[in-house]
């Protein structure tokens, strides 16, 4: 009987397991994202073109989109549309998308450097700058030091979640 329902249970895990990996969906319509997310690349880069949208979907956790643009930025969105991480390459990230207190404070520390990348997370932000230095900063936009590189790749767990 014990072995049965453990058998039972196996299956089940697998399943649900094997179901997670045809979640997902790719798509380059711009339908697909929530609207708060159309109207910020509609206001922060609105000459990009969409590649791909991949519409994450989980199990246990709320959809996600991950949208490349063909110009190689590639932004992750929430649920609701916040954008959680961009990564701009070698080009800058819009000057809006962050507060203007970042922005003087790595103009003042950082002369010649621009911003590539960025990620909310719940603490703060994390900011990469074209000369590869990572920068922390907290929710009131306040230096909190430097970082390095796979410490901003590895924040990933702790991307804001929608409330």
């Amino acid at each position: 009987m014990i072995k049965k329902l453990f058998l039972i249970i196996v299956v089940c895990i697998m399943a649900a397991g094997n179901a997670n990996a045809f979640i997902d969906k790719y798509t380059i319509q711009r339908e697909e994202l929530p609207e708060k997310a159309q109207q910020m690349l509609v206001e922060h880069f609105p000459k990009a073109k969409i590649s791909m949208i991949k519409v994450d979907r989980h199990l246990l956790k709320k959809t996600d989109y991950d949208v490349k643009l063909t110009n190689g930025t590639l932004i992750e969105f929430s649920n609701s549309g916040q954008w959680t991480s961009i990564d701009c390459g070698k080009k800058n990230v819009p000057e809006n998308l962050l507060h203007k207190t970042i922005h003087n404070y790595i103009r003042k520390n950082y002369d010649g450097t621009t911003i590539v990348k960025c990620k909310k997370r719940n603490t703060g932000f994390d900011v990469g700058l074209s000369n590869g230095k990572v920068l922390r900063f907290n929710l009131l936009y306040q230096f909190k030091g430097e970082i390095n590189d796979s410490e901003f790749k590895s924040t990933e767990e702790e991307t804001i979640i929608d409330e």
